[in-house]
């Protein structure tokens, strides 16, 4: 990266990052440095990029929108809204869309509609669970080490161990608006409860009449084989969150609700949420999902097996590896080779790579993979 780029990054920008290398072009699954260095992406944007880097069809869905209308307040019908609205409603199988700019803003939204529509304020999530950064989606976070340096955060939340669904019948009870889940914890390194645990915590919800909010941020939008990861399990939620992998890297998020749970007038709102180039870049991406859909689960066997030896777990183009503190080595050493790989928390190594990747570009990624973790 020039030395300019980084003396005006440590003198402008606040240090919130921890990064070393400059992005500066992407194509399908690959991506290159400043240096013209060339990468196979197994990170795509954290599970965003998921028809590859500037897929042809997103681009131009994305020029032909801004020669039109770049944004036009939600005072109005937006362009593209309506029918992105419609393939969420399919997709998820639910009822209503609201559309956000962010995953966080998704659960912030979650947060607000169980909240207004049980009359409850109460919480439950679980731990390892991530859910966004702004202060209510982290209220739903577990990790200390973010959440506890902005506390007290609101709403209340209690959390239970993720697996455990005798804690969780303890903890719910008939003040609990909402339980927060993954349907696979993603930031905490790829952890897959087995799918009886999800059809558990929709019976305790019941129960208690608290809502079951299914955090689909990064699962979504096909990462499992799936539209959705809970579709897996044969679970329906009251309420589903995206956002990542839903416009290959175009700032969008949504809540997607059941019949029965929406906004009244003036109960949510946004400026930005759902504009016509947000809108565009996601219809075209759930075009290419479409395409692209039925091969994830074989791509996702394809690395499984080529990791077999490192017990990797996963489901789709989703996988986690525990390596315990070699994780850092084994990601600059990855990369060092022309692969990019993730470090989540507790040393579990991620690969999340574009939906697109192809055969040759699994097998090459494997070598570099196996090598660095032996």
């Amino acid at each position: 990266m020039e030395e300019d780029s980084r003396e005006l990054d440590a003198r402008y920008y606040m240090p919130a990052f921890s990064r070393t290398m400059k992005i500066v072009r992407g194509a399908g699954s690959r991506v290159w440095d400043d240096q013209g260095r060339e990468y196979i992406d197994c990170v795509a944007g954290i599970a965003v990029c998921s028809t590859g880097h500037c897929h042809p069809k997103v681009v131009e869905a994305i020029c032909d929108q801004a020669h039109r209308l770049i944004h036009c307040s939600n005072l109005y019908y937006v362009p593209n809204q309506a029918e992105l609205a419609e393939k969420l409603v399919g997709i998820t199988g639910l009822s209503k869309a609201f559309l956000s700019n962010s995953g966080a803003e998704a659960n912030e939204g979650a947060i607000k509609l169980a909240r207004v529509r049980t009359g409850k304020k109460k919480f439950v999530a679980f731990t390892h669970g991530f859910h966004g950064r702004t202060c209510g989606s982290l209220a739903v976070t577990h990790k200390p080490a973010i959440r506890e340096p902005f506390e007290p955060l609101s709403p209340a939340c209690t959390f239970v161990d993720y697996g455990d669904l005798d804690a969780l019948a303890e903890a719910v009870d008939r003040d609990t608006a909402g339980v927060f889940v993954e349907p696979i914890q993603g930031e905490a390194g790829v952890l897959i409860p087995p799918d009886s645990y999800l059809r558990g915590i929709r019976e305790i919800c019941d129960d208690a009449g608290a809502l079951m909010i299914v955090d689909e941020v990064q699962t979504g939008m096909g990462r499992t084989g799936k539209w959705l990861a809970i579709q897996h399990t044969g679970v329906t939620p009251d309420i589903v969150t995206l956002a990542k992998g839903l416009a290959s890297g175009f700032p969008i998020g949504a809540l997607v609700a059941r019949e029965g749970l929406e906004f009244g007038r003036s109960e949510h709102g946004s400026t930005f949420a759902g504009g016509p180039l947000a809108c565009a870049a996601a219809l075209a991406t759930i075009g290419v999902i479409e395409e692209v859909l039925p091969d994830v689960a074989r791509k996702g066997e394809r690395f499984m097996k080529g990791l077999a030896p490192h017990n990797p777990r996963g489901r789709g183009l989703m996988i986690g590896i525990t390596v315990g503190d070699r994780c850092a080595e084994i990601q600059r050493t990855c990369a060092e080779h022309g692969v990019l790989v993730n470090c989540a928390a507790d040393g579990n190594l991620r690969l999340i790579p574009p939906l697109v990747i192809t055969d040759e570009e699994i097998n090459a990624a494997l070598g570099v993979i196996n090598a660095a973790l032996d």
